[in-house]
């Protein structure tokens, strides 16, 4: 995956001017517009389009810095119109074009990116993977805005807002692995990029011909393999940690790679007060 990430890296050097279309990129690298995505994203910390434009407006800076007409430099990097290009150019570099042809500056360069794997293995990761027929995630959804790191007051907002005989009408719904009260994250921007929204359902797992309560959203989760990493430890700090080892060790030294669909969130065992809790993380797969 990291030669990969790297082969799209050169390609989007190659095609700025472009409209680049990852999927198609990806599918003749041998992979998935889907997964490649979410792996450039989780390493790069930036989605690919982020990256694509702050490439652009680093190597269109040099030629806004000259007398060359301004249409023609939009034009070039894929712009319609001075206004668009404009738009783009300080939303990177945080100044108009005519700033910087008229101040040489100020800019702000985007490095071209560079993937590498450092295996340290010290720390083996706890996985398993098995298949699972279709099945249905009942429960209470709405839509929140993607939180990379620490806890999203939306998510915990909505799950609070949850009375405490609803968890437990709930656990008794569950009727299938994953087992338990989920959190499920579905719909999930293809860059997962920060910011972006996405589906959180709290709530079970249960078969398809299961009968559910008329006020309960579902979400149907088509069959195939999932890769399951257990987690322990203070929460929700070791789950985001086996998030991005999943990414960084995981997925660049297995033969698989994210198939469409929700990841989730199986809380075995937690405090009283969430500060730790035993976790199983569940993501949907494919042989790569």
């Amino acid at each position: 995956m990291i030669e990969i990430l790297n082969r799209l890296v050169d390609e989007i050097e190659q095609r700025l001017g472009e409209d680049l279309n990852v999927d198609e990129l990806a599918a003749a690298m041998g992979t998935t517009g889907y997964h490649a995505r979410r792996m450039f994203s989780s390493l790069a910390g930036m989605p690919v389009s982020d990256y694509v434009r702050r490439r652009r407006m680093t190597v269109a800076a040099a030629d806004v810095i000259g007398d060359e007409d301004l249409l023609t430099i939009a034009v070039r990097y894929g712009y319609g119109s001075t206004e668009a290009f404009g738009r783009a150019f300080r939303a990177v570099h945080g100044a108009s074009h005519g700033d910087v042809r008229r101040d040489g500056g100020p800019l702000r360069s985007q490095p071209l990116l560079r993937f590498r794997l450092t295996v340290e293995g010290s720390n083996p990761m706890d996985a398993r993977i098995i298949e699972r027929p279709t099945l249905h995630l009942i429960g209470h959804a709405v839509r929140v805005p993607l939180i990379y790191e620490g806890v999203n007051p939306h998510i915990q907002r909505h799950i609070a807002s949850l009375p405490v005989s609803e968890h437990e009408r709930l656990k008794q719904l569950s009727g299938t692995e994953p087992a338990g009260l989920l959190q499920v994250s579905a719909g999930v921007d293809p860059d997962y990029a920060e910011g972006s929204e996405l589906t959180y359902l709290h709530g079970v797992a249960v078969d398809v011909d299961a009968e559910v309560p008329d006020d309960l959203d579902v979400i149907e989760v088509d069959a195939g393999a999932w890769v399951v990493f257990r987690t322990s430890g203070s929460h929700p700090t070791a789950l985001q940690e086996a998030y991005a080892a999943s990414v960084t060790e995981w997925f660049p030294s297995n033969p698989w790679r994210l198939r469409p669909g929700p990841s989730i969130v199986s809380v075995l065992d937690r405090a009283p007060d969430f500060s730790t809790a035993t976790c199983e993380l569940w993501f949907p797969i494919e042989r790569a």
